[in-house]
């Protein structure tokens, strides 16, 4: 069944329109929770490069929002992408009528079927869901919405104060959930202020059903962890923490005679997979303590493996310039744009993006 899943999965994507939201990251070719990540950041600081600006980011938590998908909405949603009556058929027939079982020992409940949902671990269900949240998108310019499957971003670009179209941006979001059955948890999802502007002020908070959103200094987003002072101290000592445990298996290893060729292969996957996850979106605006921390973990792993190992800045460097590449190549990618080319005499070279402050100047687009 997965394998027909995943030839129906192909056919889907393949016929998919170019219009689909840019902003959903997940499930789509050359998208990656790096560009969820850099394009969060770009908008972000772009914005704080202006005059009595902030920024503020709601991260959003649903409820099982894989189990909450309405079949019969979901086969609405696809006829309108322009999906094939009878494909669509296709799917409302595979999401309902589920039989479900729970066994404890040898002791089987009674069957149940479900007709809401998608089942966990199909290979389907991950597009299935994106699709149905391909409509909730930001009603105001100053807004965006960020998608990687059920993770949500809400990030609000405010000016001289004015929260208005902010605010009712989470309203209108909170009545999309509503319609679409989704649930929002109010008490996991979290805002974060990002305010560089000298004099301090107050920001009140935003509320969700009542419930108020609790603000936070740090948030993990998508496995890399955002501040609201955006620097990455926070997210290079979690990483050398976790990296640091891998090195004792790597001494380990060593002492059970694996050769130094094996253990530069085990550096690689479970260290330098790492210690670069997500780099081109962060590690531009690393202060020198932070690279410095990071690249001794490189250097003890050397020690270990007894081989050279490429230093964090040149995996920086060459991955900057591969999605680079892949970004200019691809015209549907949301930061296409963004890559303005200079006169046809200069052939190759690209427009630099203005900047006043080093955030941004150290950031992935301008590099």
């Amino acid at each position: 069944m997965k394998c027909f899943e995943r030839l129906v999965k192909d056919h889907i994507t393949s016929i998919l329109p170019d219009t689909l939201d840019p902003l959903q990251f997940a499930y789509r070719p050359n998208r990656s929770t790096d560009d969820a990540i850099a394009i969060t950041l770009h908008t972000a600081l772009t914005h704080l490069d202006k005059r009595n600006t902030y920024v503020r980011m709601l991260f959003i938590d649903y409820s099982s929002a894989f189990n909450t998908i309405v079949p019969s909405k979901l086969v609405i949603k696809l006829e309108t992408l322009g999906l094939d009556p009878a494909l669509c058929n296709w799917v409302l027939d595979f999401l309902t009528g589920r039989s479900q079982v729970v066994r404890v020992g040898n002791n089987i409940s009674t069957p149940l079927i479900l007709n809401t949902g998608a089942p966990q671990g199909c290979v389907l269900s991950p597009l299935l869901y994106s699709l149905f949240t391909h409509d909730c998108v930001a009603k105001h310019a100053s807004n965006s919405i960020i998608k990687f499957a059920d993770d949500t971003t809400v990030v609000g670009l405010i000016t001289n104060n004015d929260e208005t179209a902010y605010r009712e941006e989470v309203r209108a979001l909170g009545v999309w959930c509503q319609e679409n059955n989704l649930s929002l948890n109010v008490s996991k999802t979290k805002e974060m202020i990002v305010d560089f502007r000298k004099q301090e002020r107050e920001h009140p908070p935003i509320h969700i059903e009542g419930t108020v959103v609790e603000k936070v200094e740090s948030f993990k987003f998508l496995g890399v962890h955002i501040t609201d002072k955006l620097n990455w101290s926070t997210h290079t000592d979690s990483v050398v923490k976790k990296v640091q445990q891998r090195l004792f298996n790597l001494r380990r290893l060593k002492k059970f005679g694996l050769s130094p060729k094996s253990l530069t292969n085990v550096y690689r996957c479970t260290i330098e997979s790492i210690l670069s996850g997500c780099i081109t979106a962060w590690y531009g605006n690393c202060s020198a303590h932070n690279r410095k921390a990071l690249q001794r973990v490189v250097r003890t792993a050397q020690r270990i493996t007894e081989g050279k190992l490429p230093a964090l800045q040149d995996t920086y460097t060459t991955r900057c310039h591969r999605k680079a590449k892949k970004i200019i190549k691809d015209n549907n990618h949301p930061s296409h744009c963004l890559f303005t080319p200079l006169s046809s005499r200069r052939r190759g070279q690209y427009r630099c993006i203005k900047a006043g402050t080093e955030r941004l100047k150290n950031s992935f687009y301008l590099k």
